[in-house]
């Protein structure tokens, strides 16, 4: 039992290794991105001016048409007043948007939070991906993903729901089965391990059509 459970536990640890490396690639990305669209903003005015010395209005507005479309490619979704946890969420919205799914979210925290970054990531992280490849099996009028996250006194909520293509799912031992196949799940015991290991709590529901996870952190 000893050699099977520390075997469990490297498989955990490589599967939080390589997660933590996917989600700041992809946050440092979205920055990226941002920071490239505003070293050419300079490039963007002299274009636009060229145009109204012109006097050529049709096209500054598609040229401003263009622009708009490019930033939203990038613009920051979501601020809920937490640096760390408005990257991580930013970047998982701005994939799942990349992939034709309406995402609705609203989100307000606390400047502080006594969870740590990392455990954020790996929540945060796992749970929008579950979501995004769930969302992927049905058509992309049904995807669907709502985000809502607040302080309720000194506990953080949050809720994740997401369409999905399969009925009503049944638990066994108070867990739904990974729906992946043998060796996956490590990302749900790992949410698990951290919501015991802040005494927080943690619900999941599942309905035919849709998936909900709430939890909450004391902080």
């Amino acid at each position: 039992m000893f050699i099977i459970s520390k075997l469990i536990d490297k498989r955990i640890a490589a599967y939080q290794n390589d997660l933590i490396s996917t989600h700041y690639a992809e946050v440092e990305n979205m920055y990226n991105q941002i920071r490239g669209w505003r070293h050419d903003y300079s490039n963007h005015i002299q274009v636009m001016k060229s145009h109204a010395s012109a006097g050529d209005l049709i096209a500054v507005i598609s040229y401003l048409d263009e622009l708009d479309t490019d930033l939203k490619t990038v613009d920051t979704r979501i601020k809920t007043g937490n640096k760390m946890t408005d990257a991580i969420l930013n970047s998982k919205i701005s994939l799942a948007r990349s992939k034709n799914i309406n995402i609705i979210a609203e989100a307000n925290i606390a400047l502080e939070l006594k969870t740590s970054q990392l455990d954020l990531c790996i929540i945060i992280g796992n749970l929008l991906d579950n979501a995004i490849e769930a969302c992927l099996a049905l058509p992309e009028n049904e995807r669907v993903i709502r985000i809502y996250m607040e302080m309720k006194h000194t506990q953080l909520y949050m809720s994740f729901t997401n369409s999905t293509a399969l009925k009503k799912q049944s638990k066994v031992s108070g867990r739904f089965a990974s729906t992946k196949g043998t060796g996956h799940g490590f990302g749900l015991v790992r949410i698990d391990n951290i919501i015991d290991r802040h005494s927080g709590y943690i619900s999941r529901n599942s309905e035919d059509g849709a998936y909900t996870t709430e939890i909450m952190l004391p902080q």
